[in-house]
């Protein structure tokens, strides 16, 4: 018996049940929304989203203890007088001499402009690397001109750009940060002296020990003992997500030796209608006419950027648009090694 209160359950006449077919349409339908969104999220991881390892220590400030030994406190901020003499392409001091040039070659669409830094130390700790942000790991980028702002830099260059990629050997102002050998590399010592070595032929405690104080990978390496390494036409360097073939006319960045403590430093504009960029081939030509003996190639595209007192030099992305990088080489006054 029903009670009075009770009504009885009726079934909505509208209402139809979800067939089999429809059901299953919606069941792929979230698999491949979770797929996608699964893909996203690990290219975001991959390229976007910064993930930082370590925090460096701000090298920029120097100080000194005084007072009492038990006053922690008690500090003073030590500077260094420098007697320097600089224009917008030349600085002489005591401790280096840095002369850019501007260089056109060819005409039309065959135009090539590039900058070259002709730099000479009497100590080799006048030359360093810095990272974004002072923090190592992937994904953490500033504009070259930034960082080096940051650390006081006379000149500077984009590096070689580590934090897009989980592997190589990174030797930053003798901390080793990453250990994983890959490709051919740079590597640049206490005595001023920089030699292009396979990372998987020498292990990053030797290179410690032999006064290795950064190293860059990257590359090809482009003159090794003097000589043009090859003809460059199978380079391969990565295979990331956007790469562009490396064998074409780009924005090229480059470091190249002379001699121990006289330094060589090219960056090319690219991919612009005053300048079209410079195969490997070419760049490698340029560094073994301006006498390197060792030479190698570093990031470049957008990221190629000429920094010097204060300002670009050259023109990034073809605009005066400079593209945010993870490291950069600079030259510095009275760091001390």
């Amino acid at each position: 018996m029903m009670k009075i209160d009770e009504k009885p359950t009726r079934k909505d006449p509208h209402k139809r049940p979800i067939s089999p077919a429809k059901r299953r349409w919606l069941i792929i339908t979230l698999v491949i929304v979770l797929a996608v969104g699964g893909i996203l999220y690990s290219l975001a991881d991959r390229y976007l989203i910064r993930h930082v390892q370590v925090v460096v220590a701000d090298e920029n400030t120097a100080t000194a203890t005084t007072g009492n030994a038990n006053d922690s406190s008690s500090t003073t901020t030590t500077t260094t007088e420098v007697n320097a003499t600089s224009d917008d392409w030349n600085y002489s001091s005591d401790d280096m001499k840095v002369n850019i040039e501007k260089v056109q070659t060819g005409s039309g669409s065959d135009q090539i402009t590039y900058y070259v830094a002709d730099v000479q130390l009497t100590d080799a700790s006048s030359l360093r690397t810095a990272l974004a942000d002072n923090s190592f790991g992937t994904n953490i980028t500033e504009n070259t001109s930034e960082i080096a702002a940051a650390n006081n830099a006379i000149f500077a260059i984009n590096g070689d750009y580590y934090g897009f990629r989980d592997d190589g050997v990174i030797i930053r102002n003798g901390t080793l940060y990453r250990d994983s050998p890959t490709r051919d590399a740079l590597a640049l010592f206490n005595d001023g002296t920089m030699k292009t070595y396979n990372e998987n032929e020498i292990s990053s405690s030797e290179l410690l020990a032999e006064g290795t104080t950064n190293t860059l990978s990257f590359g090809p390496i482009l003159i090794q003992d003097g000589e043009i390494v090859s003809d460059f036409s199978s380079v391969k360097i990565d295979n990331n997500f956007g790469n562009r073939s490396i064998q074409d006319a780009n924005p090229r960045t480059a470091i190249g030796m002379i001699a121990p403590n006289h330094y060589v430093f090219v960056v090319v504009d690219g991919r612009q209608d005053d300048s079209r960029g410079m195969t490997l081939a070419e760049l490698a030509d340029v560094m073994k006419g301006l006498g390197a003996t060792e030479a190698y190639n570093l990031d470049g595209g957008g990221s190629s950027t000429m920094y010097f007192m204060g300002r670009v030099v050259n023109n990034p992305l073809g605009r005066n648009q400079e593209r945010g990088v993870s490291d950069i080489l600079y030259l510095t006054e009275g760091q001390g090694s």
